[in-house]
């Protein structure tokens, strides 16, 4: 069984990628579509989504799914090159 320190770890870890991205897109150091931007949802909100699991905290796991979704939508959407400016 996957030790309850790791579990915690990687929750932490999810928080502050998350974190670190609004702070970047917040702040213009990051495009709102910037992979980096992006990556960061993505790890951030898998880690979350693993730490909700263990937790059992499910309206957690289902904001995280979400999120983990629209970034991947736009990573894919980026790298098809059809992103759109919003007005």
């Amino acid at each position: 069984m996957i030790d309850s320190f790791v579990i915690d770890l990687a929750g932490w870890i999810g928080v502050a990628a998350l974190l670190a991205a609004y702070v970047l897109v917040s702040t213009r150091r990051l495009a709102g579509d910037a992979v980096r931007y992006q990556v960061l949802n993505v790890v951030g909100s898998v880690l979350l989504i693993v730490n909700s699991l263990y937790n059992e905290a499910y309206p957690s796991v289902g904001v995280n799914v979400a999120w983990t979704g629209i970034a991947v939508f736009t990573l894919a959407r980026r790298r098809r090159g059809t992103s759109r400016k919003a007005t």
